[in-house]
């Protein structure tokens, strides 16, 4: 069998390569911050699964983090579908505290002034996304603050990253995007969402896109497979406004386990 040599600028190169993974691997483990990347997408630019991202505020959580229910808002409770149109919580998805639901009300929102437009354009933005917000205030208790350091969701008009669609190297734009970040307050697990609208959205859309995401922030982590639902995957050219089916999928999701609005314990370290 020949000998294999080895070329010395060869080895330098693969050493570097080798080093500078190492460092960079370390200093993700380092800073604690956890990225959950859900990339589908459809054909319009919505998120099919909204992309999910966990604060570096958050390490670690313990491993006896309480995992219970809630008791239902009145809003809620009181909720009773005389139709029977059924839900689609099948299609929400569980995060690593449960589900995403708030026990602290109102639930306070945040709305962005647009800055680049005209005065009378940024204030039809701010109306047509409050409409969209309000709609769902029959269902849960919200209230809109000034203050955006106390807003438990954000609503801003700034188009969304590019996103790359699985098997294309092409990026797109989308319509918007919602994420959210855990954090803790006084030892109590909490989170916070934000939510990109793209200046693309005017008029009816700009209702329906607010109205939509803004269900996603509430707690449905997921889409509906039905177009008259207004959680439905994709946009439509007839918007639908919410429907019995999307409030019997929220009040399902407030019936479900959290570690959201519990205080962290770690009964590892009792004694």
């Amino acid at each position: 069998m020949g000998k294999i040599t080895q070329h010395p600028i060869l080895n330098t190169l693969i050493n570097l390569i080798s080093r500078r993974l190492i460092t960079a691997l370390a200093f993700f483990i380092g800073t604690g911050l956890l990225i959950i990347l859900t990339n589908l997408q459809s054909s319009d630019g919505f998120i099919i699964i909204p992309k999910s991202v966990y604060s570096d505020l958050i390490i670690s959580l313990p491993p006896s983090s309480p995992l219970k229910p809630h008791p239902l808002p009145p809003t809620l409770a009181q909720w009773q579908d005389s139709t029977n149109s059924g839900d689609y919580f099948s299609q929400i998805t569980i995060t690593q505290v449960g589900y995403l639901v708030w026990s602290q009300f109102p639930i306070r929102v945040y709305v962005e002034p647009p800055k680049a437009i005209s005065k009378e354009q940024a204030k039809a933005w701010v109306n047509g996304v409050l409409q969209g917000v309000q709609e769902w205030s029959t269902y849960l208790p919200l209230t809109v603050v000034e203050q955006p350091e106390i807003a438990d969701i954000t609503i801003a008009r700034k188009a969304p990253p590019l996103q790359i669609s699985p098997g294309s190297n092409i990026p797109r734009a989308r319509s918007a995007q919602t994420t959210y970040e855990l954090y803790t307050s006084n030892k109590v697990l909490s989170h916070r969402f934000t939510i990109l609208l793209s200046p693309s959205q005017t008029g009816e859309y700009l209702i329906a896109a607010s109205r939509h995401e803004f269900g996603h922030a509430l707690g449905i982590w997921g889409h509906s497979p039905l177009q008259t639902d207004a959680l439905y995957f994709s946009q439509v050219r007839n918007p639908s406004p919410i429907s019995a089916r999307d409030v019997n999928t929220l009040k399902r999701v407030y019936e479900q386990p959290t570690s959201l609005g519990w205080s962290l314990v770690d009964n590892s370290k009792i004694n």
